[in-house]
């Protein structure tokens, strides 16, 4: 392919942390994101959207919990975790698909959205299902965290200074089930909407996928479908303009274009922490050592700048320099 970005952006760039996270307004939202995805378009670049759920399998869960104590006498199913993955994938890509069919709508593009229920195989024997990781769900004091870990077993964490978040596994995600029909679909020339929350997690066991109760890290999942599916810019969205070194000091420093090398050699130096950049710095350099061009990591607002080489941080692969901007996508 040419020219083609593989945009990620997180679940909380529909719901900030903290706020209930009403549907209207994470169809505001969705809509502000779909003018700059088709602005893309516009531009020239066939567009890959991948994006977060972690807010939304929060509400989905919390709602199940609510009714817990009705469901037997209402017939009501148990909500198991790889369902809400599942569940807050459709809805995501619902939002998703329709804003930015709007958007290319009014600017006259026959390009339309496709939402691809995305499955993300691991493996069975991955330490993270020993070792839960991932926070999901909403916030909670310690009095409750210690009420849920007693009651219903969860893990919890404490994710920052007395706050704390109930935590599942996160495996690393090994193949994107629906990789290649991706592809044909981006080569058809739709914006597809795909691997939302990382995807959903299967185990391949005698021949059959089973379905799995975990969460995949969205930046992993996203980089793992960027080079499968042969995609030539990554772009990781966080809430940051740029990656710095020496974040939050004095002396902090805006890193634009940067190789591999260095950003590896300062990610083992402790540069990028676990917490913070350094899950999307480990994301951008696998996307590239599977032979992807070019991983741009930058914020949501410098998006279309940041493509054009006019803003975030860029990471080039020294074997594979980036597609060529075009006068439009430069202006």
């Amino acid at each position: 392919m040419s020219r083609t970005a593989l945009v990620a952006i997180g679940g909380n760039a529909l719901v900030l942390d903290g706020e209930a996270g009403s549907i209207p307004r994470q169809q505001e939202r969705a809509a502000a994101f779909a003018e700059q995805v088709a602005d893309l378009a516009a531009d020239g670049w066939a567009v890959l959207v991948t994006h977060g759920n972690g807010p939304q399998v929060g509400f989905i869960l919390r709602r199940g919990e609510l009714v817990a104590a009705e469901a037997g006498i209402e017939g009501l199913p148990e909500l198991p975790l790889w369902l809400a993955v599942a569940d807050s994938q459709g809805g995501i890509g619902h939002i998703l698909a329709v804003a930015i069919d709007s958007a290319l709508e009014r600017r006259g593009l026959a390009a339309r959205a496709v939402a691809v229920l995305t499955h993300a195989e691991v493996a069975a024997d991955d330490p993270a299902f020993t070792e839960p990781t991932k926070p999901i769900g909403s916030q909670m004091t310690a009095d409750v965290a210690r009420m849920r870990v007693a009651e219903d077993g969860w893990t919890v964490a404490e994710t920052s200074a007395g706050v704390f978040r109930r935590v599942v596994a996160s495996p690393r995600p090994m193949r994107i089930v629906e990789a290649e029909q991706i592809q044909v679909l981006v080569d058809a020339g739709a914006v597809v909407v795909a691997a939302g929350g990382g995807g959903i997690p299967v185990l391949r066991e005698d021949g059959e996928w089973r379905s799995v109760d975990a969460v995949i890290d969205k930046d992993r999942a996203s980089a793992l479908l960027a080079v499968t599916a042969a995609v030539d810019t990554l772009v990781l969205v966080t809430g940051v303009d740029h990656v710095y070194v020496g974040f939050g000091t004095p002396g902090q420093r805006a890193l634009a274009e940067v190789d591999p090398g260095e950003v590896r050699a300062l990610l083992e130096a402790g540069e990028f922490p676990a917490g913070s950049m350094g899950p999307k710095v480990e994301s951008a350099l696998s996307f590239l050592a599977g032979g992807g061009r070019r991983a741009v990591i930058t914020s949501l607002p410098r998006l279309r700048d940041a493509l054009a080489g006019r803003a975030g941080t860029s990471i080039t692969s020294p074997d594979h320099p980036g597609p060529a901007l075009s006068p439009s996508a430069s202006r």
